[in-house]
């Protein structure tokens, strides 16, 4: 005989308010240079509990996209801004996940088209991407210091 486990479902809270708020102190990067590998680990640990709290809030359906946009927007504060000290922040509010960067450096954080050859430069354009396709917007606040993403926490239905 052969007996199945069957888990209920858990909890979902999805309730408005805030589901992450965390704060890294790193070294700045010298002419737009990469980030140093300790504060670059620093990136994987923050996705990490993302990752578990996003889980927490039941919104496991969009742990892929948010780590991606939590990696492009650290890493492009780390290495463009300047800064010292980097605050993440996730929160749910009227039905929308944002995720919000805050560096305290004013300059406007803006897309631009890396060549064929370079090994970065495309962090931004798949931030744009990756926000457009969930149906969400995305954009810099506070003269720069912020750079922030909403997604939708529902997929946007296939027309047809």
């Amino acid at each position: 005989m052969t007996t199945t486990a069957v888990r209920t479902p858990r909890a979902v809270h999805r309730r408005d308010g805030e589901v992450m708020n965390e704060h890294i102190e790193v070294a700045p990067c010298r002419d737009g240079g990469p980030p140093r590998a300790e504060d670059a680990c620093q990136v994987g640990v923050i996705r990490r509990i993302a990752a578990a709290r996003l889980r927490h809030c039941g919104l496991e359906a969009l742990t892929d996209t948010v780590l991606l946009l939590i990696s492009e927007l650290l890493t492009n504060a780390m290495t463009h801004s300047g800064t010292k000290e980097i605050d993440l922040r996730l929160a749910m509010r009227d039905g929308f996940l944002s995720v919000t960067v805050i560096d305290g450096m004013p300059g406007r954080a803006a897309p631009r088209h890396a060549d064929d050859n370079a090994v970065s430069g495309r962090g931004l354009l798949l931030v744009e991407s990756l926000v457009e396709e969930a149906g969400g917007s995305w954009g810099t606040s506070d003269g720069g210091a912020e750079t922030w993403c909403r997604i939708p926490l529902e997929t946007p239905s296939c027309p047809g």
